[in-house]
C-alpha cells in the first residue's frame, strides 16, 4: 500500500524572499524526495493574505492520509503563529487519523514524513 501525505505550505510565489525561485527549486527536489520513496504526496500551497483555511480543509478531506507534513514557511515565522495554530487543529478535526510532521526546509518533507511512515 502506498503512504499517502499531504505538505501544506506557503506558496513561494508570495513570499517576501529575495528569490522565490530558489525556494521553488528547492521545492521541486522536495516532491521528487517523496517519488524516490514511493510515497504519494499531495501538496496544498496557500497564501496568507487570502484566508487560507478554506483550501486546506478542502486539501484535508480530499483522501484518508496517513501523514499531514507542516511546512517550515508556516511554522517558523512569528508573525504566522496563529496560522500554524490553526493548522496543527484543522489537522486534528479533518485528518484525525494522520500523523503530524515538520520539515526543517523544503527539500526535506519526506524525511519528516517517514519518521511517522515507518
Amino acid at each position: 500500500m502506498v503512504a499517502q501525505v499531504l505538505v501544506v505550505g506557503i506558496d513561494p510565489a508570495t513570499l517576501q524572499v529575495a528569490d522565490p525561485e530558489t525556494v521553488t527549486t528547492a521545492m521541486r527536489r522536495g516532491r521528487s524526495r517523496f517519488d524516490d520513496h514511493g510515497i504519494e504526496a499531495d501538496w496544498c500551497l496557500v497564501t496568507v493574505d487570502e484566508a487560507p483555511e478554506a483550501a486546506i480543509i478542502e486539501a484535508l478531506v480530499r483522501k484518508d492520509y496517513d501523514c499531514v507534513v507542516i511546512g517550515g514557511g508556516i511554522r517558523k515565522p512569528e508573525p504566522l503563529l496563529e496560522l500554524f495554530e490553526k493548522v496543527v487543529n484543522l489537522v486534528r478535526l479533518h485528518a484525525p487519523g494522520a500523523a503530524i510532521a515538520f520539515n526543517s526546509n523544503p527539500v526535506d518533507g519526506a524525511d519528516a514524513a517517514l519518521r511517522w511512515l515507518r
